[in-house]
């Protein structure tokens, strides 16, 4: 990553959830980012209350990244609503625990699976956009801006913790309530 200033999330603390690859991990810490990483989805579902927990003990936390890769898997109707409940419950507790008593500027980032990932890839891209739009309306008097990535089939890796990057450091808390492209074709 060379478009992006050195130590630039020095004093960050970024909390990743879901699928989030090694390539966005080595990225936020490369740039000097404090990073957490949340227990396993499937061990949350079954414990919401202890995800509060871990957000108010990881407290401070800037952002939260969550990558529905790993929830939607090869798709289908249980792997749409899994992944889509497994970011909300997520976004719930790690806000409510974390970015919102802050009462600093925090960040959510939902990251969708690809469009070849599967039946209802679409659909879970939507979910998740439109979670991302209508939390920016709820949360933005505390200050939490969300957006929604889309990655297309070819993105990589380093495409990806690029902009998770810019979007977790002070420059990227202007995008709210948006779904950003990667590897769009016109």
């Amino acid at each position: 990553m060379t478009a992006l200033r050195a130590e630039l999330l020095i004093g960050r603390a970024v909390a990743l959830a879901g699928d989030v690859g090694d390539g966005v991990r080595g990225a936020l810490v490369g740039l000097g980012a404090r990073v957490e990483t949340l227990p396993p989805s499937e061990e949350l579902a079954a414990d919401q209350e202890r995800l509060g927990e871990w957000a108010r003990a990881h407290d401070p936390l800037d952002a939260l990244v969550y990558d529905a890769g790993s929830a939607f898997a090869d798709g289908g109707p249980e792997a749409l609503v899994a992944s889509t409940e497994g970011a909300w419950v997520a976004i719930r507790e790690v806000a409510n625990g974390a970015l919102i008593p802050a009462d600093a500027p925090g960040k959510v980032l939902l990251i969708g699976p690809r469009p070849n990932a599967g039946a209802h890839a679409a659909a879970a891209r939507a979910a998740l956009e439109n979670l991302a739009r209508t939390l920016s309306v709820e949360w933005a008097r505390y200050g939490v801006t969300t957006a929604m990535l889309a990655p297309g089939d070819a993105t990589t890796e380093a495409e990806l913790a690029e902009l998770v990057c810019f979007l977790v450091s002070p420059a990227g808390e202007y995008l709210s309530g948006c779904r950003l492209e990667l590897g769009a074709v016109a």
